[in-house]
Order: C-alpha cells, then structure tokens, then sequence
C-alpha cells in the first residue's frame, strides 16, 4: 500500500522504517497489546492509524516537521568550505546547494576528481594523498572545514591520546587542515559503528583532540538518511565543531525530518524527487544460473523465499551457518527504501537486485537512490563508477545538513 504525504494510514512497512524497527518486532508488539494494527476502511489491509503513531518521538517528528520553513534558509552573505575526502561529490553537492562555496576539494581517487572536474569545472579540485598537501594559505578566510574521514584505530600504548599521536591516520590528517585553517565550523562524516569502534576509545580520542584544537563538539548524532528526503536505509554518523570563540554565538540545530519515506518507486519514477523515469545506463550482469535462480525471488524477497533445494545450491556452506544473512539473494521492492548501496551492486552478501527486472541496478538507478541529479556524470568504468556512487553521502542528506550549518552560520550576522 502506498501512502500519500499526509495519509492517516500507514502500512506494516512504513511504521517499521518510520520507528526504525523490524517487521517481526511490530508482530511482537501486536501479540503483547503495544501497538496493534487496524484494517483499512477501504482496502481492508492491516495498517495503523496516524494517531496510533503519536506516543513515538520519530512519528511526532515527521508529523510535525519544521521541513518546509527549513526549505526556505538561504545564507545572509558568501559562506566557504575546504571538502576532504571528497570522492564523487555527494556531500560537496549537498552543501552547495545549501549555500556554501567550495574554495579547495581533496581526492585521491584519480576517477573521483575526474567526476568533480566534469561536473564542476570551476572547483579546485586537489588530486592526491591528503598528507602531502599544506592548507595554511586558508588560514582564518575559510568558514568550514568538512570531510568524511575513514574509521581507523589509533595506537594506544596504554596512554591517553593527543593530537600528535593520531599521526598517521586520515582523521590526523582532517584535524590537521582544522588546525592550519581555523575555520569557524568543521562537518565530519563516518560510518555509525564510529561509536563502538574499539570499544569506544576511537570516537574518545577524537574528542579528545578536537578539544585539544580548542574546537567545542556537538554531541555527535547518526541520521537514517529514509528521514531527509533519501530512499535508502542508510546511517551516517555527523560530528559538528564549533571554535571556542564562537560558541556564545553558534548554536546547532539538527535537521528535521522530512514528511514521508520515500521509496525505490520515488527514486526509479517520475515524482516528488525526479521529474521523469529514470534514464537509461549500463549496469552490470548476472550469470545466466544467478539470474535463474533470483527469477523465483518475489519483490522484496530474499534467500528463504527460494525453495528448500535451491537455498542450499546458492547458500553452499553459509546456508548451515548462523544470523539472518538478509543481504543475500535480495530483491528490492517498489514501495519500500532500498537497503544500504555497497560499492558493487552484485555482490552475493549485499544483493541489490532491481524490484521487477531480474538484474543488478544500473549506474543510475544506483545513483537516482543516493539523490545525485540525472545530469551529474561519472566519470572512469563501471566498477569504478558503483564505488563512487556507494561510497557517497545522499546528496540530500547532506543538503539536509548544509542548510542546518547554514542557519547556524546565519546567526553570526
């Protein structure tokens, strides 16, 4: 069942991506009295009722979303930005249609800067290894420094970390460009399990140092990207800095959400994010056995829908080993957000098949899901091209938050 932007119904499905929880916990809520569905007055599917939904903080949020105001920020005058680690230009996208103006972008990857440069000809694209490039000539012009740097250990010794002992790693190297150019504010972006990561003491040692720069952290937050206008279970942690001179000044406000989920069909055909289906593009292929076998793969379906025997053919040695291994033999459906986009859409952990046609994403379609405009091309082969757009930020996303760090910036003036 699909719903409209302002339905008072709300399918199994929806209220399972709207209160991040899975199907079977839903049917667990069912059974114990929590939250039970009703049937639809029209339709007569079980669905749960708009006001049913209030007591959850998520479901509060999206009703009452301050979306369409936040639509409206525009910045007060020129802001600029440094992007490291900027890859195919998800994030450096989403913050320019915010407002801020790129002064210097960072890549290795010989294909990504060619993507930025094709698309962007008048940024100044820095092709190369981050720690071989100085920034001090930035130093107090610049208002943000951003950058999604890798998750990496640091080395403990059994001592506490500063900023010197990080050396070697990729968020040394983003906290060094910090240090040279003491931008007003810095956006970081990682992976959710930043928080975990060693036990914690990673994300510590980060604090620990941007202290050390004399830079004060929000407390930093990950964010579902299904809720800022992107179809697609993806999480993304966001780290916001703000010099200590400023912070009597500068307050960050998170983004909210937007009015609904979104799903494939709103990525793949002409709606509310695209004007028209997408566009043709290459794709990758399935051998001729795969594609027989994900053929029997209902929509929305995945491994255990196959029968018995031929579980066991294409599982081989993992069908007899533990967890769910939803990934697996996965087909997408129409009305609900695609799973996470790794960087190969055929990979048989992290299945990505298309929702009718019996084939892996096309280029597009991958990047139609990630919310890159039709007109942004890729540059290099085909491999390359799915790396590049599954290693993104959503471009909406990170407009999502470009247009908070603006009305941060905003209150400055």
């Amino acid at each position: 069942m699909k719903s409209s932007n302002y339905s008072e119904y709300f399918s199994v499905t929806e209220v399972a991506d709207i209160l991040s929880v899975s199907k079977e916990t839903l049917e667990r809520w069912n059974a114990n009295g929590k939250l039970i569905p009703i049937h639809h007055p029209v339709s007569n599917y079980r669905v749960y009722h708009r006001d049913q939904l209030l007591v959850f903080d998520e479901a509060r949020q999206m009703f009452n979303t301050r979306w369409d105001d936040e639509m409206k920020t525009k910045p007060k005058r020129k802001y600029t930005s440094i992007e490291l680690f900027a890859g195919a230009g998800g994030l450096a996208l989403g913050l320019e249609k915010a407002g801020f103006e790129h002064v210097a972008l960072n890549e290795i990857m010989p294909d990504a800067c060619d993507t930025l440069r094709k698309n962007r000809p008048q940024w100044n694209v820095l092709e190369g290894d981050v720690a071989q490039i100085s920034f001090e000539q930035y130093k107090g012009t610049v208002d943000m420094v951003s950058g999604g740097f890798p998750c990496q250990a640091f080395s403990y010794a059994g001592k506490k970390l500063g900023f010197e002992d990080t050396r070697g790693t990729l968020f040394f190297e983003f906290a060094r460009v910090v240090k040279e150019v003491q931008p007003k504010i810095f956006l970081g972006e990682n992976v959710r399990g930043l928080l975990e990561h060693d036990e914690g003491r990673t994300l510590a040692t980060i604090k620990d140092v941007i202290s050390e720069l004399g830079y004060t952290l929000v407390e930093p937050q990950f964010l579902k990207a299904i809720f800022y206008m992107v179809p697609q279970k993806r999480e993304r942690l966001f780290l916001v800095g703000i010099r200590n001179d400023l912070t009597d000044k500068l307050q960050f406000e998170w983004p909210s959400p937007y009015k609904r989920i979104l799903t494939v069909r709103d990525a793949l055909k002409a709606g509310d994010l695209y004007p028209t289906d997408v566009p043709d593009s290459p794709g990758q292929k399935y051998p001729k056995r795969k594609q027989e076998i994900l053929s029997l793969v209902p929509q929305g379906g995945y491994w255990r829908d196959l029968p018995l025997e031929i579980q066991k053919e294409y599982m081989k040695g993992s069908f007899y080993l533990g967890g769910g291994k939803t990934g697996m033999a996965r087909r997408l459906s129409w009305d609900e957000p695609s799973l996470t986009l790794t960087c190969a859409p055929a990979q048989k952990q992290t299945e990505r098949c298309h929702p009718e046609e019996t084939r892996p994403l096309t280029t597009r379609e991958y990047a139609r899901i990630q919310t890159f405009p039709d007109a942004w091309e890729f540059q290099g082969k085909i491999g390359s091209i799915y790396k590049q757009i599954g290693n993104a930020v959503p471009v909406n996303l990170a407009y999502a938050m470009g247009r908070a760090l603006v009305r941060m910036l905003n209150n400055l003036d």
